[in-house]
């Protein structure tokens, strides 16, 4: 599983989102869009935080803890 943090560098909320994956223990990645336009305009983000799970935008936007839990226990479930 491919997990993308993709937010701006001055975001303030990344940081947060980064956290609260390290401890469900997801392996994840920040991309700045600053450094990687290309793959936001592809995915037409104009916002920051993103959560890209895949290659798919799944939040726009800093999600709760349990919104995260769901997600992953949903993606984990899959294989």
């Amino acid at each position: 599983m491919d997990v993308l943090i993709v937010a701006t560098k001055n975001c303030t909320h990344y940081r947060n989102m980064s956290k609260e994956l390290d401890v469900l223990g997801i392996a994840h990645r920040i991309v700045y869009v600053e450094d990687d336009v290309e793959l936001c305009q592809q995915l037409g983000i104009r916002h920051s935080p993103n959560l890209v799970i895949d290659g798919e935008i799944i939040f726009r936007k800093q999600p709760g803890e349990d919104e995260l839990r769901t997600v992953f226990s949903a993606k984990l479930a899959e294989g």
